[in-house]
């Protein structure tokens, strides 16, 4: 599986999920409000086909303070998630688990939008496998991936959400796969690609996304001379696809 495609559906899943629980916390009988209504003190919120616990944590006036825990539907003394609103008071920091008690991924909530460094790991080992970093809810600046074997997989700058600047793909040896650019979100500039052993593969210009102008290719072991504005062609990258 592609390791960058793998952490984006991670990403997703796990934003989907924290957004699930601000907007299904359930009363209980031990739940109390405050004299203008507003949650005080320990809290309890449960699934509501199973009515096992689905979280604890406290509130002040309203306002979450101290650490939440999120525990699974299954197994209720799993903790699948939890939320610490002591550091900062305008953010909470998250951290979300297997079922083994290995972490998938942590870092801040702030209005319920990932917000500066998250980190993601491989699954169930404490290996790093992306770091990235939020603004209001998009990406920016340089996202890394990771190989199991610590060593960089990939590289690429956002720009509020967009893939924005120079893009790196690395192979296991280090050695680099695809060198390219991105232009809001899309291939623009000078692109090389190689194999793992550093032969050259490919090597041309794209311009909003498409190849135009002379490329070089590798056909059948020989690098060939390709017009693609004459001769418009799929080109396969034969760049060694990144596995978990």
């Amino acid at each position: 599986m592609n390791i960058l495609r793998h952490a984006n559906n991670i990403s997703t899943t796990l934003l989907l999920f924290f957004v699930s629980i601000l907007w299904s916390q359930a009363p209980s009988q031990a739940n109390q409000l405050d004299e203008n209504g507003k949650r005080h003190g320990v809290w309890k919120g449960i699934y509501e086909g199973s009515k096992l616990p689905r979280y604890q944590g406290q509130f002040e006036h309203g306002k979450e303070v101290g650490l939440f825990t999120y525990f699974d539907n299954a197994t209720p003394s799993t903790v699948m998630a939890t939320r610490d609103f002591s550091k900062t008071e305008d953010a909470c920091y998250t951290i979300f688990y297997t079922p083994e008690k290995k972490k998938v991924s942590e870092g801040w909530v702030r209005n319920r939008q990932f917000d500066g460094e998250w980190k993601y790991y491989h699954y169930n080992v404490d290996q790093l496998m992306t770091l990235e970093n939020y603004d209001h809810g998009k990406l920016v600046g340089v996202r890394k991936v990771y190989y199991k074997n610590g060593a960089l997989a990939e590289e690429q700058t956002y720009d509020q959400g967009k893939k924005s600047g120079i893009y790196k793909k690395y192979a296991e040896n280090g050695s680099i796969l695809e060198l390219s650019n991105f232009v809001n979100n899309e291939y623009d500039g000078v692109a090389e690609f190689k194999n793992p052993n550093g032969t050259l593969t490919g090597k041309g210009l794209f311009k909003n996304g498409k190849k135009v102008g002379m490329w070089t290719i590798l056909q059948d072991g020989k690098l060939i001379q390709v017009n693609m504005n004459k001769k418009p062609r799929k080109f396969a990258k034969k760049s060694e696809r990144i596995k978990k």
